[in-house]
């Protein structure tokens, strides 16, 4: 009897053991789940700000390109302002040579289409 009662508590100790063990798995992986939860809903609401930041930063974007903005910033902070009459320059008229190279080109449209029409007048 003394050897069924050893058998017995073996098989009693490696039992509890084996529950032991697996409820140390469980707890394990129950704590886990649960900082990954809350990870996960940091992670959240970190996106909410970075989507609210990217929202402010493309408004901020949209300013600065507007006309307005830019006139702004060049006389205020740049000290820009309208070029005086005096650093303007005039474009003069064309010269002569481009103007005799501009005329022989209208000249020479209408005769090469009367030669393609067949018609061989200067």
């Amino acid at each position: 009897m003394r050897e069924s009662n050893r058998a017995f508590v073996l098989c009693w100790t490696l039992a509890v053991a084996a529950a032991t063990a697996a409820f140390c798995v469980h707890l394990t992986l129950r704590v886990r789940a649960i900082e990954l939860g809350y990870e996960m809903g940091r992670i959240h609401s970190q996106l909410g700000r970075l989507r609210e930041v990217r929202r402010v930063l493309e408004l901020e974007v949209a300013s600065y390109q507007t006309p307005e903005r830019v006139d702004l910033v060049a006389r205020t902070l740049l000290g820009m302002a309208p070029p005086g009459v005096d650093r303007m320059l005039h474009a003069a008229a064309l010269p002569k040579v481009l103007d005799a190279e501009r005329e022989a080109g209208r000249r020479s449209a209408p005769l090469t289409a009367r030669r393609s029409e067949g018609v061989d007048q200067p």
